[in-house]
Order: C-alpha cells, then sequence, then structure tokens
C-alpha cells in the first residue's frame, strides 16, 4: 500500500472523529500528528512542529487582548450603548444586536461576544415585552458572520493563512478578509431582517430566568476600559499598516504583555482566556497537512476530485462543491477542524487545474464560518438554545436560507477579488 493511501486512510479516520467527536478535537489532531510520525510519513522531529509555529503565538495573544476587554466591562458596555441607540422595537434591536455582534467578533471571541451580550439583550427583551426567541439566534449568527471580516477575528481565517503558508503559497493580509467578510455580513443582516425574522418562533421565556456570562466582567474601572479598547486599537493598527520588523505575533503578544502589565486582565485570567483546544487542533493539524502534501496524498484526492467533476471543471464548479462540503460539514464539526481538514486539499485542487488557491481556500474557510444550520455547529449557537427556547429545526428552518445567501455572495464576490487565472 502506498504512503498517499496510508495517509488517505489515516485522513478519513481523523475526519471521523472530528464529525462524531467520541474524543476531544485537540487529542485527535495531535494523535494524527503523531500517527504521521510513526508511519514515517513526516520525520520524527516534525511532528510537533505546529506548537512552535508563530501562528499559535498570534491566537494566544489575540485570545488574551480580546478577553481584556470583557474583564474590564468593555464590551459588555459598548454592546449595552449600541443596542439602546437602536431602540426597543423588535426590528431596530434586531439590527442593534447584530450590528454590535458583527463588528466585536470581527477582532473578539465569538463566543465570548456572544456571551456578553446574552443578558444584554435578555433584559431589554424583557423590559420591552419582546419575546427573547426573536432576538438572540440573530445575536449567535452575527457573531458567527462577524468573524469571516479579519484575520483574527475566527480559527478557520488563521488555518487558512497556515495552509497557504505551508504550502509555500503568497497568503491573505490581516483585513483582506473583510472583502468576503463585509458583504458576507451586510447580506447575513438584510436576511434576517427581511427573511430570517419571519422563520424564527416566538417562544415565552420565564421572565425571572437570568443567564450567567460566559466571561464576567471583574472590574468597572473606566480607565483599564480606556486602557484596554486602546490596546486593541493600537494592536489591530499595527497588524493593519504592517510596520517593518513587527511581524503580526509581535503585535498580539506586546498587546497581550501590556493588558496583565496595566492591569486590564490578572495573568491566571490572561491563561485561562486562551481556548487551548484551538491552540492544539492548529498544532495538530500543520504537521497532518504536511504528510497530506508530501505523501501525495493532496495530489491523489485532487486529481479523484477532478475526475469526478468530468476531468477538466471549471475552477468555480470546484469551488462551489468545496464551499458545500465545508459549509455541511461545518454544522457538524468544529468549524476550525474543517478548515484544517480542507485547505489543503483545495490548494492541491487548485494547482491540478492551474489556477490560484486563494479562491478556493476562501471559498472553504467562509463557508467553514457558515455554521448556522444547527444548534451545535458552532458555540454562540449553542448558547441561546436554552435561553431563546429554540428547537433543533428552528437553526435548519433560519439558518439553512442563510448558509445559501452566504453561498450565492461567495461565488459572485471570490472570483472578482481572487481571480482563478490572475
Amino acid at each position: 500500500m502506498s504512503p498517499a493511501i496510508k495517509c488517505l486512510i489515516l485522513l478519513a479516520v481523523v475526519a471521523l472523529f472530528f464529525v462524531t467527536e467520541l474524543i476531544p478535537l485537540a487529542i485527535t489532531a495531535m494523535g494524527g500528528a503523531i500517527a504521521c510520525g510513526l508511519l514515517g510519513f513526516i520525520p520524527a522531529k516534525q511532528v510537533f512542529t505546529g506548537l512552535s509555529n508563530s501562528t499559535v503565538v498570534l491566537f494566544g495573544g489575540m485570545f488574551v487582548v480580546g478577553a481584556s476587554m470583557f474583564y474590564t466591562g468593555l464590551a459588555q458596555k459598548i454592546g449595552t450603548q449600541v443596542v439602546k441607540m437602536c431602540g426597543t422595537s423588535e426590528t431596530g434591536l434586531m439590527f442593534g444586536l447584530m450590528t454590535v455582534a458583527t463588528l466585536l467578533s470581527s477582532c473578539l471571541s465569538n463566543t465570548g461576544t456572544c456571551a456578553c451580550l446574552l443578558p444584554v439583550a435578555l433584559g431589554i427583551c424583557s423590559a420591552a415585552k419582546i419575546p427573547a426567541s426573536r432576538q438572540l439566534m440573530p445575536l449567535a449568527l452575527a457573531c458567527g458572520w462577524g468573524g469571516i471580516i479579519t484575520m483574527v477575528g475566527t480559527p478557520p481565517n488563521i488555518i487558512a493563512v497556515g495552509a497557504m503558508n505551508a504550502a509555500g503559497l503568497e497568503s491573505f493580509t490581516f483585513f483582506e478578509f473583510a472583502w468576503i467578510g463585509i458583504p458576507v455580513s451586510v447580506a447575513g443582516m438584510l436576511y434576517m431582517m427581511f427573511i430570517g425574522k419571519y422563520l424564527l418562533p416566538k417562544a415565552e421565556l420565564d421572565a425571572d430566568q437570568e443567564i450567567e456570562q460566559e466571561i464576567e466582567a471583574t472590574s468597572q474601572d473606566s480607565t483599564k476600559q480606556i486602557i484596554s479598547g486602546v490596546i486593541l486599537a493600537v494592536v489591530i493598527f499595527v497588524m493593519a499598516i504592517g510596520v517593518k520588523g513587527i511581524s503580526l505575533e509581535m503585535a498580539a503578544v506586546v498587546g497581550a504583555l501590556v493588558c496583565v502589565l496595566t492591569g486590564c486582565l490578572t495573568e491566571k485570567q490572561a491563561y485561562a482566556s486562551i481556548d487551548w483546544v484551538t491552540i492544539f487542533l492548529f498544532a495538530g493539524m500543520m504537521p497532518v497537512s504536511t504528510a497530506i502534501d508530501k505523501t501525495g496524498a493532496g495530489k491523489l484526492i485532487a486529481e479523484w476530485t477532478v475526475g469526478l467533476m468530468g476531468g477538466s471543471p471549471s475552477p468555480l464548479v470546484v469551488t462551489a462543491v468545496l464551499f458545500v462540503l465545508s459549509a455541511g460539514l461545518t454544522q457538524f464539526m468544529s468549524n476550525t477542524a474543517s478548515a484544517a481538514l480542507l485547505c489543503p486539499i483545495g490548494i492541491s485542487i487548485a494547482q491540478q487545474l492551474g489556477a490560484d488557491p486563494k479562491a478556493v481556500v476562501m471559498a472553504i474557510t467562509v463557508a467553514a464560518s457558515c455554521a448556522f444550520a444547527t444548534p451545535v455547529g458552532t458555540p454562540p449557537n449553542t448558547l441561546v438554545l436554552g435561553p431563546g427556547g429554540y428547537k433543533f429545526a428552528d437553526y435548519v428552518k433560519c439558518g439553512t436560507g442563510l448558509v445559501v445567501v452566504c453561498f450565492a455572495v461567495c461565488l459572485v464576490v471570490i472570483p472578482i477579488v481572487w481571480p482563478f487565472f490572475p
């Protein structure tokens, strides 16, 4: 049996565990990396190189910088003020919640954003006599599409950058994701305000129900709030303009250190704010991606997929197929895992066709964030399940149409911004 076939079998096993989550995602990823070393797909010394990847440092730094916004209460304060400005009508409140969720989640944790806005939304719904079920799903969905806007908005975006770098290709810049993230966000908001809201249930909940925030503010010191906001703004500015001699990772880590030194959050809170599952999942899948390339498994998948689509399919058709595959997987498995699994394959297929892989990878990445049709697709969806009194079918009814809208936007915008044959 050739190394390529063996690698494909290993990839299938990894995918199975990702989908079923019979064992934790991080263990699956690291186990896959170790298996690649044991089976000889990569040298033993490369098994844990993912942990030393600079992108892992970027992850960690931004987790801490983002968390300081929540611990100081600044994120909660921003959310409350924006929602107040938009009024308490059902449509006005929906627009306000989606707007602030989109903006905050573009550079902060999607889960943290949803968690801090949840009690704000419930309080206003209770005062305005609006069923929470009419507001919480739009809030969760906005946290999902908002993350697409910047490189650090959601893990799949950084996974895409890592995959492009691992393949030795020119990658995406910090705000390059906004070319598709903003159109998807606008389309998502329009869909929810004019179509989606009619598919939401009107579940009446107990008025006395309280929801605990996932990241509770430990300080209301206005000075610390200003400091945390300035730190985030400076970090994003430095990343965006590309200061010579300062890498993205350096900017993120310096920002994280300043957050701790200025007391925006404690050292213990900084450690707790790092999503270690994402860190180890990314670190584990990097060597697996290398193995897919080195053994020829990626090329094998590419040739098989291209052959299945007629031998010389249009890159647009390939992009559409991979979007559907990624969007389908992400409804039931981690969006990070979906992106990590499919990005290397997408690169191989694009190269097989002689096309620029950027468009294909971007489609896979956006689709991985379109986990809108199930309550388990992404943590924000799960967070609002109980408070909103939703059923599984509610997500399917409202979220499926949103996925279709995002699919249509991507097929129009992506080939224009990232031509297949530049």
